[in-house]
């Protein structure tokens, strides 16, 4: 089997309070099966030209930063893009990166079962981005199943529990309502979320 290896975009480091706990880098990564009307990294997936790396290739990209990572809980956190579109990624970057590295992964969860399967047992957070539970709604900002993304999240809180799990809602012009956020959260917290954040997106 091929070793698997990264898309890489870019990677921003210094992240504090953004992407999980701690200081992190956030390494942005190629391929989305979404096409969100608002992507904001839409410019970055459409023009830059990724550099493939080997999770061996990225751990040492990123090792200036281990103090700040050992010293703050934090770690890299794999965005883009779809983070899981990656997983075998994740899974091999997870063997060779010190232990006290966290693992965040932003997701849509937009992605087959095996994927979220795999990325449970190495990933030690998921920041999920949910656009909002409405299937219709969802459908509409961008063009994806919404039960997927669904039955996704509902698999995830099973197998590594509500703690791992932080889930934002966006308001987004256009597309819901303050109405539809609140109605989304609660059908969350339903399904057993505990940490769910409500913003706004704003145009520019």
């Amino acid at each position: 089997m091929a070793e698997p290896v990264y898309p890489l975009l870019s990677l921003s480091r210094h992240r504090i309070a953004i992407d999980g706990a701690g200081v992190t880098t956030l390494v942005a990564g190629a391929g989305c099966p979404l096409a969100c009307r608002w992507c904001i990294n839409a410019r970055l997936l459409r023009e830059a030209k990724p550099t493939p790396v080997t999770a061996l290739e990225l751990c040492e990209k990123v090792r200036a930063d281990d103090l700040y990572f050992r010293a703050t809980g934090g770690g890299v956190t794999f965005g883009g893009g779809e983070a899981l579109l990656h997983a075998d990624f994740l899974a091999a970057f997870r063997a060779v990166c010190p232990e006290a590295w966290r693992i965040n992964a932003e997701t849509s969860l937009a992605v087959p079962r095996a994927a979220v399967e795999t990325a449970a047992g190495c990933v030690d957070a998921f920041i999920v981005d949910c656009k909002d539970m409405d299937a219709d709604i969802y459908r509409r900002y961008t063009d994806g199943d919404g039960a997927r993304m669904r039955e996704n999240l509902a698999f995830l809180l099973s197998v590594v529990g509500p703690e791992r799990v932080h889930v934002r809602v966006p308001l987004i012009p256009e597309y819901n309502t303050e109405e539809d956020q609140a109605r989304s959260a609660e059908a969350l917290r339903e399904m057993g979320v505990s940490q769910i954040e409500l913003f706004r997106y704003v145009r520019r």
